[in-house]
């Protein structure tokens, strides 16, 4: 009997034993599918007939499962084309990850498009994998419309060193990888002078050439870059993947030397002299921005005609809300949840039935063409996504007026903070960050989003603060709802004295030099936190551009700095430096200002931003005139006089 018990003992130890090996290997082969949503849209056209298309979506899945954990692959396509309605499909996984790992990453993202029902088109994109199908052949698509960046929400401890690290990985990465067979690379790059690493991966689709490759990872390239020095980035298109984070998401094994393929078009070598010459001189930086801002220009998706998408697919669009939800979140539009008014109408706090809270904006002065063309606009603007910019959620057009449904940022608009009710309670770390977010915004307007967007009306009120203080620009698009302009002069005013470059305010030349100009003006009063168009009475009338032109010309910078600042937050130089950077966004003609993917690099320099002497510029005061001040220095006496009345453009 005791021989019996020990023996049963032992087996059920053996059993145990086993099982745990099991539940581990299990768990270790299957560790992270990476199954975090990135991308999701379904094509707005359904199958003819339910029946076949079910049949062949079903048997093209299939497939593609069988592929994946039968051939020990990470790409696969299928396609079933048995009578009506076919399905062409494409499975990807990223090759970092186990085969286990990649059949559960599809098996999630084969679940998630089944939502779209009986869509003829859909696509699900996640950090470990994404599957597309469509009516249609696709497989060597690259970069089509609805490309994005994605960036993350926290900046790196050291923002230079890591934003010259992952430029470095990400170039590299861009030349090598359509050189490698299987599209793919991973690398892991040190950054210099600090514990961290900027990891990173490039892919493309295995059915594309390596011409399409090498087209797909340059625009991925110019929607991804602007997210650094955040600690992570992400881009997705319809050929390629590109990604870096500071936090490991493959193993260090996994990393893929990409030497080999570097070949005379590697960027690391290039890219070490290009930071020596920043630091060796000063002169050199503004090069650096130029070619920065060129590369930009070149490597952005080109402009689509209205209508076109990527495949048969959508990025998840704007919601249609109805006036009757929108009317209940506010309360009826009441004075107790109007939130501010605007050039383009008033904004109201709501809360929708599933108790998301949302800025519902009314619209004003929408004209009858703009009305016809409301949904494609709305469409345009709710697909544009950046981290500084305020994400558009859906609009209602079947009610009496136009709405526009924002999300809702806790902590207002920017004026505020300046020089409203809560004055005084923004640090300098702060202000500088708010000032580095709303350019790197901008420079995705202008040079990054596959439609170039000029804002018009950049100002304080325009800016708003998310719960940790991260400025998110408001009202960009908006200007497409009032009558478009098929030239570059302006047939109607958009803007706000104070704010508007001159050339605009009183010629009607519009660039996107206009909001480079607003961007300085606001720069000026968040570090001084002094409005724009008020005067400070003291000798003279004094105007803020006036008196920050003054103090620079006569190297009395910290002057001009907000009183309610403690002056231990700040360096002198770094205040010059702000300051330099305002005043050469706000010189004319026009030609004289940086662009802003210019000045995004400008403000990551650790060098002061002065290249040369600046030019003064002239600037539209409340009184509806041109003035133009010359200062001399050697006498201290600054002469400000109006050169032109303005009488034909309405202001705000």
């Amino acid at each position: 009997m005791k021989t019996t018990m020990k023996m049963w003992w032992w087996r059920w130890r053996l059993i145990m034993v086993f099982m745990v090996v099991v539940v581990w290997m299990s768990d270790t082969a299957k560790s992270d599918p990476q199954t975090k949503l990135l991308n999701y849209g379904c094509s707005q056209y359904n199958a003819t007939n339910l029946s076949n298309f079910f049949s062949n979506l079903n048997a093209t899945f299939l497939d593609l499962r069988s592929q994946l954990s039968t051939n020990n692959t990470h790409f696969a396509t299928a396609a079933t084309a048995r009578s009506s309605d076919p399905v062409y499909a494409m499975v990807q996984c990223r090759n970092y990850l186990s085969i286990a790992d990649c059949v559960a990453c599809f098996d999630v993202a084969e679940s998630q498009i089944r939502n779209c029902s009986a869509a003829n088109g859909a696509r699900v994109i996640y950090d470990g994998c994404f599957i597309r199908y469509e009516s249609n052949s696709f497989y060597d698509q690259t970069t089509l419309p609805g490309n994005t960046g994605l960036c993350g929400n926290q900046t790196a401890s050291q923002p230079t060193a890591f934003d010259e690290a992952v430029k470095a990985s990400l170039a590299d990465l861009q030349v090598a990888t359509p050189r490698i067979n299987g599209f793919f690379a991973a690398t892991k790059t040190a950054v210099v002078g600090g514990n961290a690493s900027v990891y990173a991966v490039a892919q493309c689709a295995e059915t594309v050439s390596e011409t399409g490759c090498q087209d797909c990872l340059t625009v991925a390239y110019g929607n991804i870059q602007s997210c650094s020095p955040d600690t992570d980035g992400k881009a997705v298109d319809a050929g390629c993947f590109l990604r870096y984070s500071e936090t490991a998401f493959f193993a260090d094994n996994q990393t893929v030397n990409i030497t080999p393929f570097l070949g005379s078009g590697g960027s690391s070598t290039k890219k070490k002299a290009i930071i020596g010459g920043v630091v060796g001189g000063v002169g050199l930086l503004l090069i650096v921005a130029a070619l920065f801002s060129w590369y930009y220009m070149s490597s952005k998706p080109k402009a689509t005609r209205r209508g076109d998408i990527l495949g048969a697919t959508e990025l998840q669009g704007p919601v249609t809300y109805s006036f009757k939800d929108l009317k209940t979140a506010t309360k009826n539009f009441s004075e107790e949840n109007k939130l501010g008014e605007g050039g383009f109408g008033d904004v109201y706090k709501g809360t929708l039935k599933n108790g998301n809270v949302v800025a519902v904006k009314k619209l004003d002065h929408v004209s009858s063409r703009a009305k016809a063309d409301f949904e494609t606009e709305v469409k345009l603007i709710s697909n544009v996504h950046h981290r500084n910019l305020i994400r558009l959620l859906g609009c209602s057009n079947r009610g009496p007026e136009l709405l526009l449904v924002y999300e809702y940022m806790g902590n207002g608009s920017l004026d505020k903070f300046l020089y409203g009710e809560k004055r005084g309670t923004l640090s300098w770390k702060q202000r500088f960050d708010i000032i580095f977010g709303m350019a790197r915004g901008l420079a995705y307007l202008h040079d990054q989003f596959h439609v170039c967007i000029i804002h018009r009306d950049i100002k304080s009120s325009n800016i708003l603060l998310d719960d940790n203080f991260q400025a998110k620009i408001a009202d960009f698009g908006l200007v497409r709802l009032l009558p478009a302009d098929q030239s570059h002069v302006s047939t109607r005013f958009v803007g706000t004295l104070g704010y508007t470059a001159p050339e605009y305010a009183i010629h009607g030349q519009l660039s996107e030099k206009v909001d480079t100009y607003s961007f300085g003006i606001v720069a000026l009063e968040i570090i001084s936190g002094q409005r724009s168009n008020d005067m400070k009475v003291e000798a003279e009338t004094e105007y803020l551009l006036e008196k920050a032109w003054k103090l620079h010309e006569t190297d009395m910078h910290l002057k001009l700095v907000d009183e309610t600042l403690d002056a231990s937050e700040y360096k002198e130089e770094d205040v010059k430096k702000i300051m330099e950077i305002a005043l050469m966004c706000t010189q004319s003609p026009a030609s004289l200002r940086p662009t802003m993917s210019e000045i995004v690099v400008l403000l990551l320099s650790e060098q002061s931003a002065e290249p040369r002497r600046l030019s003064r510029s002239s600037f539209v005061d409340s009184d509806l005139r041109i003035r133009e001040d010359t200062f001399t220095a050697s006498t201290g006496s600054t002469k400000s006089h109006a050169t032109a009345s303005i009488t034909d453009f309405t202001g705000r």
